[in-house]
């Protein structure tokens, strides 16, 4: 049996070869070059062939929160950010609604859904106490992990129709329902390879899984062997090199929860340094205090090779000049 991360030293410690890079003769990206022509013309056009990174702007947040803080109205916050990203990430829904036709960045599809924040509630009577002072109680609390009860909610032809380079698809490794998201995934792969269309293998993170480099090693490992052509995970402060090394094709991470501006230029600063192939970023740039400005100032780090400091003070400088 395959050795688990976590259990008893056995013959040798693990080699990630984090100084090696993976070769991808013939072609830009790592893991791509032994796909069909189109297949790479569409990654050719979600990550940039100068340097093989990409920004992705992920406002897909609607499909279970709802009208998310900063996703009010699509049309007035999204819109002005289009022109500086390589890749929109979407629900068909704003696509049809909002987004121009005339837009000529690559589109990413969110592909599964069938779930909302609003969690069943579990629910608990009884009596305390005894004689006089007895009451009775009612106890209730969210439901078990309603959010990984996941399918998929786009099909290949809708997605062909929208002319999506990229579907986007959520994975709950360790979750109760991990082995449907899986499922989801792998069927996903099956559709979208017959037309060329690459598939992106979410790790959604629940309350009782780890935010760790063991956790993610596992999650993206498994995505990337059962077909995902493109892996989405958060960012570690340990080890995250072991992450990008081991998996064998790109890694984007995720922005996560709204963040200072500079903590968060650092992390995509230190995430590509770490081997990930861009960030597919959201909240820390439309919840920002100027989103244009900190959408030119992670454009900075991910394709100019500012580092943190000087995208921040881009960041201050073009926030300054819009509020004169």
């Amino acid at each position: 049996m395959a050795d688990i991360d976590g259990t008893k030293q056995e013959k040798k410690d693990k080699e990630y070869f984090t100084h090696v890079p993976q070769e991808a003769p013939g072609f830009f990206l790592k893991g791509s070059h032994q796909y069909d022509w189109g297949m790479k013309n569409r990654l050719s056009k979600v990550f940039n062939p100068k340097n093989g990174r990409t920004i992705m702007l992920a406002f897909d947040h609607g499909y279970f929160q709802g009208p998310t803080t900063g996703l009010e109205r699509v049309d007035q916050t999204i819109l002005p950010l289009e022109p500086y990203c390589d890749c929109l990430m979407l629900t068909r829904g704003i696509q049809r609604s909002v987004i121009p036709a005339s837009t000529q960045k690559a589109i990413a599809l969110r592909a599964s859904g069938g779930t909302s924040m609003v969690s069943p509630m579990e629910e608990w009577e009884g009596e305390v106490g005894e004689g006089e002072s007895k009451r009775a109680f009612k106890l209730q609390r969210p439901g078990f992990e309603p959010l990984s009860n996941e399918s998929l909610a786009c099909s290949i032809e809708e997605a062909i129709r929208l002319n999506a380079s990229v579907l986007a698809v959520q994975v709950f490794i360790g979750s109760a329902y991990e082995r449907q998201s899986l499922k989801n995934l792998t069927d996903l792969v099956d559709h979208a390879n017959r037309y060329g269309i690459a598939v992106m293998g979410v790790v959604a993170v629940g309350r009782a899984m780890a935010r760790n480099a063991q956790y993610f090693r596992l999650a993206t490992r498994i995505m990337a062997e059962l077909g995902a052509h493109i892996v989405k995970c958060y960012h570690t402060d340990e080890d995250f090199e072991t992450i990008t090394s081991c998996c064998p094709v790109p890694i984007v991470i995720a922005g996560g929860k709204k963040r200072p501006e500079l903590d968060a230029l650092k992390m995509a600063y230190d995430a590509c340094e770490q081997g990930a192939s861009g960030v597919d970023m959201g909240r820390n740039i439309f919840q920002s205090d100027a989103p244009v400005a900190m959408m030119k100032a992670v454009r900075g780090v991910v394709h100019e090779g500012l580092k943190p400091g000087e995208a921040f003070q881009l960041y201050q400088d073009l926030k300054a000049g819009a509020a004169s």
